[in-house]
């Protein structure tokens, strides 16, 4: 398989200017290497976010990319401005090293492991000689090494152990390896049997190859027999989730996300060469740009370091490419099924998420389907309904046949409001400050973890008929009276996630609009849709 090395670069390099433009680059303004143009241009918040300090990476790694029309490279005001930005995260870090990301006085665990990494990252690749950065290290990672976040995110402590790794490695000292081993354990306990990582309710490919990432870093470091299996094992699970047009992941996936980093698999491809066949995939998929977007203000960062890595260490042997397996794979654990009828279909399928899938055939998506979605008048206000919420719904999976029952759930939208920021504020600066740890769970209950049930049920069947899926699906409802509008859409998604809800070009799919059939509906009836894909 041919593939494009410099296609990671390019990308990569293409997001330096919006960086740039993030940055404050005037040494004699008070927020001198702030990436938070928020806060320091616009001045609509009211504090830096931390996590925007990670940008230093990409730049540093920009600095020391040697490709044609990278016109960032060896260039001094880069070196300048990774310093800079290296120090404003130390000046604007709380006094016990954290920072905050959402809101003040959060002291987020991710956003300061994210930075930390970054920084000292680019210190090191940069070879910055700065005693103010380096005192600020050793703060950050005493906080890492003592700070327990509420939640199950493997990523977060697979970063925080890395961060504590490399810190301690750089600075020649032991100091953090009980809570860098602490932190290592956490992670490899919640590793499925399957091989996937616990991210709050389940399995996200898109994390896992961060995950992969920072434990292939540790591996590189510090080679060890159960580490090594562990990464194997996640390794040949993330090899079912590049699908045939070299696009990752999706919303059928825990956390909803497009997530691929690929440095991790580059740097496993070192001793287990099948690795190196999932970034070719999705080399093949960048060439036809079906890349996500994350070129937001927020989120820009993460794959653009990790781009510039993977093509900084690209293995120049790629092994030839083996033929998709076919066959269904059922992921029990994570209730996925990913379902190979031949070489030219391919079906991913969340069992745990009422049936949220993505078709292929002749390797290009023919079909993604998030469930059922209504607008129902509750209370006086528009409430929305999905089908895609995480639950343990009742299903059946045969040989030709799957079959998922359960009831939709009330979607998460609440929106910050005046009063809700003030009160946010209120609280924080005050007792909030004490218990943000606290002040997190209650967030993520309310945004992301939990379900609501509404009066509303569906049936979803898939059959295997002469070739093709036919899909039937049933919604079932005591009262249509205050149902305003029902759809299905490709890519829906209804709790907060960072880095989900990014645009990705299979998303252009059109809204399946089914709000005309329920005129036609007796009370009782049930809505019927059939399709064949």
């Amino acid at each position: 398989m041919t593939v494009n090395r410099n296609l990671f670069a390019r990308e990569a390099i293409a997001q330096i200017p919006t960086i740039l433009t993030l940055l404050d680059r005037n040494p004699h303004s008070p927020t001198y290497g702030c990436f938070d143009r928020n806060f320091w241009h616009y001045k609509i918040i009211d504090f830096p976010s931390g996590m925007a300090q990670e940008f230093v990476w990409p730049l540093a790694l920009a600095y020391n990319t040697k490709i044609a029309d990278n016109p960032f490279y060896q260039k001094p005001a880069i070196r300048d401005w990774v310093e800079a930005g290296i120090l404003y995260a130390a000046r604007s870090a709380h006094a016990d090293g954290s920072c905050d990301d959402y809101f003040p006085y959060e002291r987020a665990g991710g956003a300061a492991a994210f930075s930390l990494l970054a920084c000292i990252e680019s210190y090191a690749e940069l070879k910055l000689n700065n005693q103010e950065a380096i005192q600020f290290f050793k703060k950050r990672a005493d906080w890492l090494a003592s700070h327990h976040e509420s939640g199950q995110l493997a990523n977060h402590q697979a970063l925080i152990a890395l961060c504590l790794q490399i810190l301690g490695q750089l600075l020649e000292t032991s100091q953090w390896e009980r809570a860098k081993t602490t932190r290592l354990e956490r992670v490899l306990s919640w590793q499925s049997e399957e091989g996937w990582f616990q991210e709050y309710s389940g399995c996200d490919p898109g994390y896992h190859t961060l995950t992969i990432y920072c434990l292939a870093r540790m591996y590189e470091m510090q080679p060890g027999d159960r580490l090594k299996k562990t990464l194997v094992k996640a390794v040949k699970l993330a090899t079912q989730f590049i699908h045939p047009d070299g696009s990752y992941g999706g919303e059928y996936a825990s956390r909803n996300t497009y997530n691929f980093f690929p440095h991790g698999f580059e740097l496993v491809g070192k001793w287990m060469p099948a690795a190196l066949e999932i970034n070719d995939r999705f080399l093949k998929g960048l060439a036809k740009g079906l890349a996500p977007c994350y070129a937001d203000d927020h989120i820009i960062g993460h794959h653009t370091w990790n781009y510039l890595l993977a093509w900084r260490d690209f293995m120049p042997e790629r092994p030839e490419p083996l033929p998709r397996p076919i066959g269904r794979i059922w992921l029990e654990e994570a209730k996925i099924a990913i379902d190979r009828r031949n070489p030219e279909t391919e079906l991913y399928i969340a069992l745990n998420k009422g049936g949220v899938f993505k078709l292929f055939r002749h390797g290009a998506l023919v079909a993604s389907d998030t469930q059922f979605s209504l607008q129902v008048s509750r209370g006086g206000k528009l409430k929305n309904t999905i089908g895609h919420a995480i639950d343990d719904y009742q299903f059946e999976l045969k040989e030709n046949e799957i079959s998922i029952v359960g009831s939709l759930g009330w979607a998460k939208q609440t929106q910050m409001t005046t009063p809700n920021l003030l009160l946010l504020r209120i609280v924080m600066v005050t007792v909030g400050r004490f218990f943000p740890n606290l002040i997190r769970k209650l967030l993520q209950k309310m945004l992301i973890t939990g379900k609501e049930p509404a009066p509303f049920h569906f049936i979803r069947r898939l059959r295997w008929v002469e070739g093709r899926w036919h899909l039937s699906d049933e919604l079932i409802a005591e009262s249509w009276d205050n149902v305003t509008a029902v759809g299905i859409g490709g890519d829906q998604t209804s709790i907060y996630v960072v880095m989900s809800r990014t645009f990705q070009c299979g998303q252009l799919q059109p809204w399946l609009d089914l709000t005309a059939e329920i005129g036609k509906l007796k009370p009782g009836q049930a809505l019927k849709v059939e399709r064949i894909l």
